[in-house]
């Protein structure tokens, strides 16, 4: 499944389905009063879904050929006509369309961006006149390059989030997100907009949800993710403090923060998940009004004596007379540090490293690196079981924040991707070397993992330092950068061009090339151990990516190489796989045996237990 939305008054459930594992998605509406699919409905290509208030009217968006959502097309249930009616059209391919209802649920938010700017529109959905929702959109502001904005709505005055030009620099985009608010009969004109929350050297704004009563803010906070809520309205601007913002209380560990389901608009509680490498999965339900938590549900995990089970106080509980909370989690039994790697440039590299306290052993454990670094995206440390058959061997697992992925602020993207991508590739490289260095990993049992562009990313590091890793795990990897960005009629071609540059401009050819994993391949140099897996389906990464890669490596390089490199192909799943809970297992279980093997772990295992039976 795709994406679903049920209707305002419940009568209807739109949603989308993908049967292909291709991303191509199908819109059916079911009415939820009779349990019938209606029949008259077969659209195909379908990516996002927003009601009318009339909860007949239906707008969504659909991809062309190359996977670009691009149009906005509108239908009515009931209606003698079964045709859509096209709204808007984005003719410009390096732009997607976006298309959401704001949260109050009177206007809908139509977002042309690419990955630096966007143009918003929007639709007024007034509640009488919900059968009229196709007046027309209205651009609030002409795109800018480099410049984004999301907008939501509260009693009148709309909340932008964006990083436009001050009305005194009006070419130029600030580094950081703030908040904006104004009137609906304003929201056109950027010179009315009220600056209500700047950035500080503290915190910088990452999202925002808004409710009838309360703002939630996502923050980063001296490096660490944060959130807090506003009391609402804000009448002016004010210094933050002043605003009296309760922080959520959070475990001290925290890595990953995701909102759980908040679409109950007039709703003061708010749900959020956490997790941590050392801290199962949880959900915290946070009163707005009140100032108090509750922790609502944990994940179990089977396997681990409850004798492992920590508690750790809650940071930042402010109200008087609460008493702290508690969070399980096994920090006892694995650690869980927080490290920063100096880079050859002086950029203090974030790096997590996660170990059993029991069986790890300095300067004699195996270890597996992890890297993303592209689309902004944020590493996810989050919580996960299948890690515990690695640390309680004695592995350390480690996560490399290299530049080009999520962080403190926007600066953090830009200095790794584009003409600055290899920043990306040293930053890994130099974590890899702190691990050895410092002894949290034997110099011969270093391992890589990176999944789609963090394939890219270790596929480049082996090539600038094959005798770094001795094995390495690439899941559905790009590795031929310079032909697919060259082949624009490939999916998603255009819009990577603003995440890797054109090759099209001899300048940023020449640079792509210089680190593109396929590329770059050396001659008659040993290469560690590889396993590339790929998907027959995939409409992100052609399956045909790993397999040249493969193919090259074995060409190139000596033969004891060419036998350990490995291609292993899902010949029915997509870029995400369609394998389910269990085959999922199958696949990790699949990977860590393969690093074990090719590490000669298994073999030691077998001869320790032989040693033991005579």
């Amino acid at each position: 499944m795709g994406t679903c939305r049920v209707s305002p008054d419940h009568r209807y459930l739109a949603y989308t389905l993908d049967t292909t594992a291709e991303e191509q998605f199908t819109l059916h509406i079911k009415d939820l009063k009779h349990g019938k699919i209606l029949p008259q409905l077969n659209v195909s290509g379908v990516v996002n879904l927003a009601w009318a208030q009339d909860g007949r009217t239906l707008f969504y968006t659909v991809s062309d050929e190359t996977k670009r959502p691009y149009r906005v097309l509108c239908t009515k249930i009931g209606s003698d006509s079964v045709d859509s009616i096209p709204i808007f059209t984005e003719n410009n391919s390096s732009f997607c369309l976006d298309i959401t209802n704001t949260k109050d649920g009177k206007f809908i938010t139509v977002n042309s961006s690419s990955r630096t700017s966007s143009e918003e529109g929007i639709s007024l959905v007034y509640l009488i006149d919900a059968n009229k929702p196709s007046d027309g959109f209205r651009c609030i502001r002409k795109r800018l390059p480099g410049v984004r904005y999301f907008l939501e709505h509260h009693n009148g005055f709309f909340y932008i989030l964006t990083n436009a030009p001050f009305k005194e620099d009006k070419d130029m985009p600030t580094e950081d997100y703030y908040l904006a608010k104004c009137r609906f009969e304003e929201v056109f004109s950027s010179a009315n907009w009220q600056t209500v929350i700047l950035p500080s050297e503290n915190f910088s704004l990452q999202d925002i949800d808004i409710f009838n009563g309360h703002l939630v803010l996502f923050l980063n906070k001296n490096g660490s993710p944060a959130i807090c809520s506003l009391n609402l309205p804000i009448e002016d601007q004010m210094e933050f403090q002043c605003l009296n913002p309760w922080f959520f209380p959070l475990p001290s560990d925290c890595c990953d923060i995701a909102p759980g389901s908040n679409h109950d608009f007039m709703t003061s509680v708010y749900r959020v998940v956490l997790s941590s490498p050392v801290m199962p999965e949880i959900i915290v339900d946070y009163d707005m009004s009140s100032h108090k938590f509750s922790i609502v549900h944990q994940e179990e995990v089977l396997g681990i004596s409850s004798n492992y089970i920590s508690c750790s106080p809650a940071n930042d509980v402010t109200t008087e007379n609460e008493m702290p909370k508690i969070w399980k989690d096994f920090s006892s039994k694995y650690n869980c540090e927080r490290k920063e790697v100096i880079s050859d440039d002086g950029i203090a590299i974030p790096l997590t490293v996660l170990y059993s306290r029991k069986a790890w052993k300095r300067d004699q454990s195996p270890g597996l690196l992890i890297g993303y670094g592209a689309y902004d995206v944020n590493l996810d440390k989050s919580w996960c079981s299948d890690r515990l058959s690695l640390l309680d061997r004695g592995w350390i697992i480690a996560f490399a924040d290299v530049r080009g992925g999520g962080g403190g602020d926007n600066s953090w993207h830009k200095s790794g991707s584009g003409l600055c991508k290899r920043n990306s590739i040293y930053d890994f490289v130099i974590c890899g070397k702190y691990l050895v260095n410092e002894g949290y990993v034997h110099k011969d049992l270093l391992s890589a993992m990176g999944i789609s562009a963090g394939g890219l990313l270790v596929g480049a590091a082996i090539n600038m330092h094959p005798n770094l890793f001795c094995s390495a795990v690439l899941k559905v990897p790009f590795l031929d950068v310079c032909n697919t960005l060259l082949d624009p009629s490939l999916p998603l071609t255009i819009l990577d061009y603003d995440e890797f540059g054109n090759p099209e401009i001899k300048s940023h050819f020449e640079y792509i090339l210089s680190y593109s994993p396929y590329d770059g391949i050396l001659q008659r140099v040993c290469y560690p151990s590889v396993l590339v897996t790929a998907s027959f389906h995939d409409s992100r990464v052609g399956v045909w990516d790993a397999s040249k890669w493969v193919a090259k490596v074995r060409d190139r390089t000596c033969s004891n190489c060419s036998q350990s490199i490995i291609l292993k192909t899902n010949m029915s799943g997509g870029h995400f796989s369609d394998c389910g809970r269990f085959g999922h297992s199958e696949e990790t279980a699949y990977e860590y045996a393969f690093l074990m093997k090719t590490m000669g772990l298994i073999q030691n295992m077998v001869k320790r237990e032989g040693s033991k039976i005579h």
